[in-house]
């Protein structure tokens, strides 16, 4: 029989496969945005199933619908009904419609399904490695961290979703609630729900698999977050200099005077 973690990562692929073909039928790369948490969520759902049920395994459950249906349903009312991302209409422009429509699949579908698997590696140790032991201190720690991590994150998206709503914040730096400590509270948080995870494996006993957790926070700030929002802020928002100065980039603390 295959393995579990191969199975795992064939569902990911049957899963950007078929979101590949829908990006194609609509034109639209950006779908694929929508079900990154959603991916997560079905992944693991696989590996509780199909594992012996333990606390540990329980809570993962738990903690990973939360965070990946929160993220996905965010992420869904916020693109649906606009254009694709400018992201992938330069792509468009660069490679010519009648080439992008394949080239999408290896270099956004492909690999972010890679990229998932990957990352997912904590919820894997979990499932495989957790016994029907009491919590461990470790845990807790865990689901601290997870909980910390969530309020940033769903407290960040909220707060900005507001801010932007208002006409007159237009052009503006958000820089009170969560952003009044660090620039990137969203951010920070998704790290910081990933290394909650990567916590519960340590405590289940299997270490290098928490490289998904490094791997998603190197991502986060050097990738695809922090660095590549940086950057078209700089360009968009003169205010944002200023912002950089007095506000922590990544993990909360109280702002320069």
């Amino acid at each position: 029989m295959m393995p579990l973690y191969l199975q795992g990562l064939l569902l990911i692929l049957c899963l950007m496969t078929t979101l590949w073909i829908v990006s194609v039928v609509l034109k639209n790369v950006s779908i694929v945005d929508m079900f990154w948490g959603f991916g997560f969520v079905l992944v693991n759902t696989f590996y509780f199933f199909n594992t012996e049920s333990t606390p540990a395994k329980i809570i993962l459950l738990v903690l990973v619908a939360v965070w990946g249906l929160r993220l996905s349903i965010y992420l869904a009312i916020r693109n649906i009904g606009k254009p694709e991302d400018f992201r992938y209409q330069e792509f468009r422009k660069k490679y010519g419609e009648n080439r992008y429509w394949w080239i999408s699949f290896f270099q956004t579908f492909l690999l972010q399904g890679i990229l998932m698997f990957i990352i997912s590696l904590p919820l894997l140790g979990v499932n495989l490695y957790s016994t029907s032991r009491s919590l461990s201190f470790l845990d807790y720690v865990g689901i601290l961290i997870w909980t910390i991590g969530f309020i940033f994150e769903a407290g960040g998206d909220m707060q900005l979703a507001q801010f932007k709503k208002n006409t007159a914040n237009k052009g503006k730096v958000l820089s009170t609630g969560l952003w009044h400590y660090t620039r990137h509270p969203n951010y920070f948080g998704d790290s910081a729900v990933w290394w909650g995870f990567g916590l519960l494996c340590l405590s289940a006993g299997s270490y290098w698999l928490v490289v998904g957790s490094v791997i998603m926070t190197l991502l986060i700030i050097k990738v695809s977050g922090v660095a590549l929002l940086e950057k078209s802020l700089k360009d968009q928002k003169p205010q944002y200099a200023d912002y950089i100065v007095k506000t922590s980039s990544f993990i909360p603390w109280f702002p320069k005077k």
